[in-house]
């Protein structure tokens, strides 16, 4: 492919890069357009080798992630400055304009507009950027890419919900998701066996906001009937939830999670803040005094759990004494890892206009002062388990400092694999002996 050239020819010749920030909604998008180019015999290559054609799904959520999008985008057009370049994702959705400023991008997409990319790659040509952007909270339906095979994961993962209704303050997603929207359940199930008939012993259930799942179908549907229905069907080893908002963890779901041998022990939930003025402020639903009790009632009810938490550094109007309330919160309740970001300011939200911006260095230290605190945490949760047997899904990648298999436990501890066994995409019993280096190394059990 040329400058000024169609896409016509032998389709075997044609070679795609897709590059994929954000996300694991992302990630699944990202799958379901790699494996329709496949389908159409389009050969697909690591992004960082010279292609015909790039596809880079972008992230807007912070100011941090447009600019990765935005080096992604460069670093394709250096690559090969004749190449097609697509854009989409977030970061398209919300900024098409700007990033047709770039020179070399020809095609830009919003996120409705993904599922078309497989035959727009063919309509592309030199020129002014063609820019495909609809108005995202017109979308009524959910996009029906997906994909089967992940040829970069050993576990799958499975977009069942998108968009959000939310709206906190500080959040530009549902500008660039749109609102809520549900994949029917009887769709659900059916690319649950798909997944599985491909080798997949994990599956992660993914979306913008997961807990809304079903709220928009008729009939109106649920989470936990979802989950359940999955976990008896056993048409999977293993189902691990991606993030979930506190309030949407009811007592059903945690009893659930704790009787099943499907569902993984593992919870993510974002906290973003422990003071309670400043999640009013950012239009959290809950206070610090609901989080503490809803995580001692996890562990209660479900033994060896871990739960990692979204913690915010240096929101606006965050003071010294809002931020000591949130590492006090964190240092009390047991949760087994952080994720943590500073603030970033994102124009057209709320909290984008509020007075009290934390300056950058500021909201740095306090993110580093929350990572330390978070890799004790990890630590601590992961020396719990030594000398106790856990199961672990084998990777197909390698500890560089042991050599050893890498993998996961149920419960989300990376540990390193050693002994007969372990090989990738098998989930074996294991014994931990010891914690290094951010890992468990562990031995199999030949029971």
């Amino acid at each position: 492919m040329t400058t000024g050239m169609d896409w016509t020819g032998e389709a075997e010749m044609v070679r795609v890069a897709v590059a994929t920030l954000g996300c694991k909604v992302n990630q699944c998008e990202s799958a379901g357009i790699a494996e329709a180019l496949v389908a159409r015999g389009i050969t697909l290559v690591p992004f960082e080798e010279t292609a015909d054609g790039y596809i880079i799904n972008t992230c807007t959520v912070t100011g941090r992630t447009d600019c990765q999008s935005r080096q992604l985008i460069r670093r394709a057009i250096r690559k090969n400055p004749a190449a097609a370049v697509l854009v989409t994702g977030c970061y398209a959705q919300r900024a098409p304009e700007e990033i047709a400023q770039i020179p070399g991008v020809r095609f830009i997409t919003g996120n409705a507009e993904k599922e078309r990319i497989p035959d727009i790659l063919w309509e592309i040509t030199a020129g002014v950027p063609r820019i495909l952007v609809g108005d995202i909270r017109k979308e009524k339906g959910i996009s029906r890419l997906g994909a089967t095979h992940f040829p970069e994961h050993t576990r799958a993962f499975l977009k069942i919900q998108d968009g959000c209704d939310a709206f906190c303050s500080y959040c530009i997603v549902p500008h660039a998701r749109g609102a809520s929207r549900s994949l029917p359940a009887l769709e659900v199930a059916e690319r649950i066996s798909s997944i599985s008939r491909a080798g997949y012993r994990e599956i992660v259930l993914a979306g913008i906001h997961l807990g809304a799942w079903g709220r928009d179908l008729q009939p109106r549907a649920d989470l936990v009937t979802l989950i359940r229905r999955i976990a008896e069907g056993c048409a999977v080893e293993r189902l691990r939830l991606s993030s979930i908002e506190p309030r949407e963890l009811n007592a059903e779901l945690i009893a659930l999670i704790g009787a099943s041998g499907t569902v993984c022990r593992h919870l993510h939930i974002p906290l973003q803040s422990g003071d309670d003025g400043i999640l009013a402020a950012m239009r959290r639903d809950y206070d610090a005094a609901f989080f503490r009790d809803l995580v001692r009632k996890i562990h209660a009810a479900v033994p060896g759990i871990a739960v990692g938490i979204d913690l915010m550094a240096g929101f606006p109007g965050e003071t010294e004494e809002a931020f000591a309330n949130t590492l006090r919160l964190v240092e009390e309740i047991p949760v087994a890892y952080l994720h943590v970001f500073p603030y970033s300011r994102r124009p057209g939200t709320p909290a984008a206009m509020m007075a009290g911006q934390i300056p950058e260095q500021e909201k740095k230290k306090r993110a580093e002062r929350l990572r330390a605190v978070g890799a004790v945490k990890r630590q601590k949760f992961a020396e719990k388990f030594i000398g106790t047997p856990l199961s672990v899904l084998v990777e197909r990648r390698t500890d560089k400092k042991t050599g050893f298999p890498v993998g996961f436990s149920d419960n989300y501890i990376p540990v390193a694999v050693r002994g007969d066994g372990a090989t990738a995409n098998r989930i074996v019993r294991v014994m931990p002996e010891a914690f290094r280096e951010g890992r468990l190394i562990a031995e199999v059990i030949h029971e």
